[in-house]
């Protein structure tokens, strides 16, 4: 089991997340790409056990999202598909653990949960250390605000002044 482990960089599962309709998801041809087998033989598998994938587990790309996603992600390796990718939520994903039992299945499984868990902590410590900057900057605007002020006063141009006279000697 943890050679599976090994086989699955976290990267790589990171990488396969996508944030779809607000949702954390991983398309079907990338879970068929880890899971180690073609895309139809992990959709068969669903469509045999549809009542296991509500619309909140799973749900099939538009026309829209498809457009979007050719162009601005990495879609290399997906090829040319005559119908929209499904989506798996993270418990879309779970629930293939039931459907999809080999000993690969099962690493693969525990590796994607792992990185949304890890992926889940990173956006919550994120938002943590954003409120914390929100704090420092309420508490220190005021005195910031005093060195930008003295800062700008001596951006100032300064207005012409009198000429002074030179002191020393004069030669002709």
């Amino acid at each position: 089991m943890e050679a599976n482990r090994a086989m699955i960089p976290l990267e790589r599962i990171t990488n396969s997340i996508l944030l779809i309709r607000g949702q954390k998801v991983i398309l079907d041809s990338d879970l068929a790409t880890l899971y180690g087998v073609e895309t139809r033989i992990l959709l068969q598998a669903v469509k045999r056990n549809e009542e296991r994938f509500p619309e909140d587990f799973m749900f099939q790309l538009d026309s829209t999202e498809r457009e979007f996603l050719k162009r601005n992600v990495d879609t290399a390796g997906r090829g040319g598909r005559r119908y929209a990718p499904y989506a798996f939520t993270e418990q879309g994903v779970a629930m293939l653990s039931g459907v999809l039992n080999s000993p690969r299945a099962i690493a693969v499984n525990v590796a994607i949960m792992r990185a949304f868990v890890k992926l889940r902590q990173l956006l919550t410590d994120n938002e943590k250390l954003a409120r914390k900057l929100r704090a420092i900057e309420k508490k220190y605007d005021g005195h910031f605000k005093a060195v930008f002020d003295a800062i700008a006063a001596l951006m100032e141009p300064v207005e012409d002044q009198p000429k002074k006279s030179r002191i020393g000697f004069k030669t002709d």
